[in-house]
């Protein structure tokens, strides 16, 4: 079964991935910030990461960084969630080593796909 992580410190939009990935046969575990994060990828190895951008005590960029630098996590499949969804912004998370970008508010079919073709394609 794939792991996911959900890392987002907003609960609605923590427990809309959730909703929304739940009924697919993945195993999801959520960070609320962070630190938390990298606790738990560390701690579950996960498949993928849905990584909010704007987390508290270190934001996405901050965990990304450190995941790359890391060669156990170097090739981690880490997509970007975040509101900032102007092209420069999606430029810029791509630029720093996401695998992909999500806006919010999360269009929840697109999601579903993206996950689902991110996680085959790591297959």
């Amino acid at each position: 079964m794939k792991k996911i992580l959900v890392a987002e410190d907003n609960p609605a939009s923590r427990e809309l991935m959730q909703e929304v990935l739940s009924g697919r046969g993945y195993e999801l575990s959520e960070a609320r910030d962070g630190r938390e994060a990298l606790q738990k990828i560390e701690e579950i190895d996960p498949d993928l990461v849905l990584l909010d951008i704007q987390l508290p005590i270190l934001d996405g960029f901050a965990v990304l960084s450190q995941l790359r630098q890391n060669p156990r996590f170097a090739n981690l499949c880490i997509v970007a969630v975040t509101a900032n969804v102007m092209k420069e912004d999606r430029e810029k998370g791509l630029w720093a080593g996401f695998d992909a970008y999500i806006g919010k508010p999360i269009d929840v079919a697109a999601l579903r796909l993206r996950v689902d073709q991110l996680l085959r394609k790591g297959s």
